[in-house]
């Protein structure tokens, strides 16, 4: 078993960021982080806001992402997420800027915490505080009552575009 290894790939919608063979890695999900070593059983869950540690044969690798979803099949692991940056990447000035804003904002919608400024700027914050903590300087733990998947806005697919009337009519079987 120590000669097999996992095919990570990391995707967002500019592509195919990070490609890399690796022995193991972990990576955060919506259920807190996460472990994988070559024949980990087959798995589809949501990624959080967080670092994504590969151990590869040259060592420790670190990258942030942002929410998504990783799927794990044989050994071979997909995760799709909508943000990526290495730590050479990383500007702790604008970081530092952008977690305060954000914090800021949060404080002034702590009351509307179910809007979709309130998730944005949740998400502001995370992606701030994980860019810090992979520069190696992050900032101090905060506490929310609500994670970043649950804060999201929610689409009413049956019924967005329809009139009124015709979303509260019952399904008729055909």
């Amino acid at each position: 078993m120590a000669d097999r290894a996992i095919t990570l790939e990391i995707v967002t919608p500019e592509g195919v960021r990070l490609a890399e063979t690796v022995q193991a890695f972990t990576a955060p999900s919506v259920d807190g982080q996460f472990g994988v070593l070559p024949g980990h059983r087959p798995m589809l869950a949501a990624l959080a806001t967080g670092i994504v540690s590969c151990r590869t044969e040259s060592g420790l690798q670190e990258v942030a992402v942002g929410p998504g979803f990783v799927e794990l099949f044989e050994d071979r692991a997909v995760l799709l997420t909508d943000r990526f940056i290495t730590k050479a990447d990383v500007d702790p000035v604008r970081a530092r800027l952008e977690l305060k804003e954000a914090d800021e904002e949060l404080e002034r919608l702590h009351q509307d915490s179910g809007s979709p400024e309130y998730a944005r700027a949740l998400g502001r914050e995370l992606w701030a505080a994980a860019q810090l903590e992979l520069y190696g300087d992050p900032p101090p733990p905060t506490v929310h009552t609500m994670s970043e998947f649950a804060a999201a806005p929610k689409a009413d697919y049956v019924s967005d575009g329809l009139p009124a009337a015709a979303a509260s009519e019952p399904a008729r079987e055909q």
